[in-house]
């Protein structure tokens, strides 16, 4: 990643200190404040604002996945120069400090914000992605819990419909896909067994495609379909449709086929439904086929920090009547 010159001198100025809210730094804290980025860096009486951007612009040009995520030394760095630790008088929350690092992160197509537990992310504005996607698995928060709890409820009364725009569309483009597509329920002949389909570039610029099919429940592998479920079979039958049938890609201008499939469930996929597709496909499109189901959809929501769809947000407080001694 190249930044402009003036961007990389203003950022420099705010790690050593020679901005406003920040905490002033000399050679040894420079240097000790590398060390935390896990950067080996030291300075060694150079001026001091120039040689940080010098050390900035290297490791902007570390590895990285894409051109959506920053490599992770310089997403440390952020961090480190927002750490609430380091609050100066009269910014005891760092907000002033955070809206002087975004002026220079919005030049460059970024924004810093400070997540639940006051640490700095970044995020990409073109692509709205976090630079660092935190792990699903983690243990969640009280606050997340309750986000996670909220959306659950959600999943219960939502269609087939709001589940892809309310939900899917946001995460997907959340997690690096882009040109998200959904075919819609409207007319099914466009459909071809798949809602959505998107793409994703991969750090060589080689381009996948990926198709979802998605049911709003219980998908099973049970000899009678019980209300609110959805048989295997009939997904067996809409996965080879899916990878069979080619999508017109107007970015290229050319027809491809779909390398995989998601099979996306709003309830849980039951292990036998998963092991009787598996056994269904030969092997070649059995390495296709990948499934989300209900837990995996509250996991990434909810880390990924993303807005609750407007259903799910919890009603607000209703206020008591007022008492009749209050004055008017």
């Amino acid at each position: 990643m190249q930044w402009k010159p003036r961007n990389l001198r203003e950022l420099g100025k705010i790690v050593c200190g020679d901005a406003e809210h920040f905490h002033y730094r000399t050679s040894k804290y420079i240097t000790e404040f590398f060390e935390d980025c896990e950067l080996d860096f030291i300075h060694r009486g150079e001026t001091r604002a120039i040689w940080t951007a010098e050390r900035i612009a290297d490791a902007l040009a570390m590895p990285h996945p894409n051109a959506s995520i920053p490599p992770d030394s310089f997403v440390r760095i952020i961090q480190r120069v927002l750490d609430k630790g380091e609050a100066q008088d009269g910014d005891p929350d760092r907000a002033k400090a955070l809206d002087a690092v975004n002026v220079v992160l919005t030049r460059e197509g970024w924004r810093a914000f400070l997540d639940e537990d006051g640490i700095a992310q970044l995020r990409h504005i073109p692509t709205n992605t976090i630079a660092q996607q935190p792990s699903p698995h983690r243990a969640l928060t009280a606050v997340e819990v309750e986000r996670r709890d909220n959306l659950a409820s959600y999943l219960d009364k939502c269609s087939e419909d709001e589940l892809i725009e309310e939900v899917l569309l946001p995460l997907f483009r959340q997690l690096g896909f882009h040109r998200i597509t959904a075919a819609g329920h409207k007319d099914k002949a466009l459909e071809y067994g798949k809602d959505i389909w998107m793409k994703f570039t991969l750090p060589t610029l080689h381009v996948l495609y990926f198709g979802i099919q998605v049911k709003k429940g219980k998908l099973d592998s049970a000899g009678m379909t019980k209300t609110g479920s959805a048989n295997v079979a009939e997904i067996h039958n809409q996965a080879l449709m899916m990878l069979g049938h080619e999508i017109f890609d107007p970015e290229t201008n050319s027809r491809v086929l779909v390398d995989h499939a998601f099979i996306v469930a709003g309830g849980e996929i039951t292990k036998q439904a998963r092991n009787w597709l598996g056994n269904k496909l030969d092997a070649t499109k059995r390495s296709q086929i990948m499934f989300i189901d209900r837990d995996d959809i509250l996991n990434l929501f909810t880390v990924t920090n993303l807005p609750l769809p407007k259903g799910a947000l919890p009603p607000k407080p209703a206020f008591d009547d007022l008492d009749d001694d209050i004055p008017f």
